[in-house]
């Protein structure tokens, strides 16, 4: 089994319980084979840099798996085949990190140094 993050965006319209209804089916798709969600993260509803199937905006949910890529590859084709994702992407990673990630984390002192020129005015 290998790791791997998991990222889906879904549609505007649909409401927080449906995001969730949507990601216990996809962490079930992983767990029906064998595979083990460790981490999950939902991000909210954000601004999309363009339109994406004429939304602006989606919600954002992020997965920590240990799966095989069988699962993976049915996981991938579960995200093809709902009409309420917009885009997704998976990539394998050395460690999934248990804390939250960058997108959770409230206090954004982690940012690049151009981002603190900016908030004291020297550029």
């Amino acid at each position: 089994m290998a790791l791997y993050e998991s990222v889906f965006i879904a549609r505007q319209d649909i409401s927080a319980q449906d995001v969730e209804k949507l990601t216990e089916k996809f962490g079930k798709v992983v767990t029906d084979l064998k595979g083990k969600v460790v981490k999950t993260e939902y991000w909210g509803l954000k601004n999309l840099a363009y339109l994406v199937k004429k939304n602006r905006k989606g919600h954002y949910v992020m997965f920590g798996l240990d799966a095989s890529p069988e699962a993976m590859a049915e996981l991938q084709r579960q995200f093809q085949l709902s009409d309420d994702v917009i885009r997704n992407m998976t990539t394998t990673v050395a460690n999934i990190d248990k804390g939250p990630s960058l997108m959770m984390k409230s206090d954004r002192s982690d940012r690049p140094a151009a981002a603190s020129k900016r908030k004291s005015g020297d550029e």
